[in-house]
Formats: structure tokens, sequence, C-alpha cells
């Protein structure tokens, strides 16, 4: 079926994504390829906190497009895994963290390709899963910039802003798996709706 509302893909909430996925690699270089620690942790954190832009652009400018349903959340996908996984390789945080906020990207991942694959129809996000993700958005970033390049002791601050964040972070991955397993109703009920459909 057509999709009577598609606004094509040259949008400028399509730019913004494409935008965001081109500084993933930026952010990268600038964690192992230079001394930059803190613009890198900032700039992780940056592409974090616009998470929402694109899909408000699409709202506001009457710019919904397939395209953009499509590399949205690959690119906010992208960004998790990327930032989690670098932030672990440079010490930022310990892997047992990174490793099971990657286990929960993955899932969902996985489980959206599924549903997809077997005609469910579109589940929204929860609210609660859009508050996980900020804080997990804001914990990695925060992570890297209380650590140093080179061993050393911290600053005070560093310290301080340290402990702040395991609270975050221990609460933002806690509410993350909460809202993995609240998924799971929407799920069936989306996928029994989208066989219904197709008959």
């Amino acid at each position: 079926m057509e999709d009577v509302g598609d606004a094509g893909w040259r949008t400028w909430a399509n730019l913004v994504t494409l935008i965001r996925l081109a500084l993933i690699p930026v952010f990268v270089w600038l964690l192992f390829s230079t001394h930059h620690r803190a613009l890198a942790a900032w700039l992780l954190g940056v592409l974090g906190a616009t998470d929402w832009i694109d899909g408000w652009l699409a709202r506001r400018l009457h710019q919904t497009s397939t395209v953009g349903k499509i590399i949205d959340p690959t690119a906010d996908r992208i960004l998790v895994m990327v930032g989690l996984i670098s932030v672990a390789v440079a010490g930022g945080v310990p892997w047992w963290f990174a490793g099971i906020t990657l286990v929960r990207e993955v899932l969902v991942s996985v489980l959206t390709v599924v549903l997809a694959a077997l005609g469910a129809a579109r589940i929204d996000v929860l609210w609660w899963g859009k508050v996980s993700t900020f804080a997990l958005m804001t914990t990695f970033p925060l992570f890297l910039l209380t650590t140093n390049a080179h061993p050393g002791p911290l600053e005070a601050w560093q310290h301080v802003v340290r402990d702040a964040t395991w609270v975050v972070g221990v609460a933002g991955l806690g509410l993350a798996w909460v809202v993995f397993f609240g998924y799971i109703r929407p799920a069936t009920r989306a996928l029994a709706r989208g066989r219904a459909a197709r008959r």
C-alpha cells in the first residue's frame, strides 16, 4: 500500500539524521587519534542529546518519510552501540556495564527486525523508553569526561560527577531493561494487528 504522507528522502529531518551519522566517525577519531578526550565526550553528548531533533522536524515541517522512519532509529542504535563500545575501550566505563547495555541494544535491534519481517504493525515508543535512552546517552559521555586518557589522579570535580553518573547510569540501565520487557505485550498485539491487516 502506498504511503500517502511520504515526503521522500530529501527532507530537513533526514539531513539532520545523516549529519548525526557522519559525526559518529569524527567522535571515534577524536577519542582514539587525538588527545581531545573531553571534546570527544562533549560531541558524543551532543549527538545523544539531539536524537529528538530529526523526529521533531519531521512532524513540525510535515516531512514524515519512509526513509526517515528507517534511518532515524538506525542512527540511534548505531550511535548507542558505537558510543558505549568506544567508551569501554577507552576505559571510561567497566566492560560489564557496557556489555549489559549492549546486549539490551542488540536484542532490541533483532526483535525490531524480526517483528518487521513478520509483518507486525508499528509500535509506539514508550515514554519511559525515551527516558532510559536519554539517561544512558547522558551517562556514557560523562563517564568518558570523568576519566583521564593517561594514568593519573582525577580532579575533585571528576570524582563528584562520576559518582552522580553512576547513580543515573545504573537507574537508566535498570529502567531500560524494565521497558524492554514492557514491550512484550505491545509487540504481540502489534503482530496480531499486522497479520489481521494482511488478511
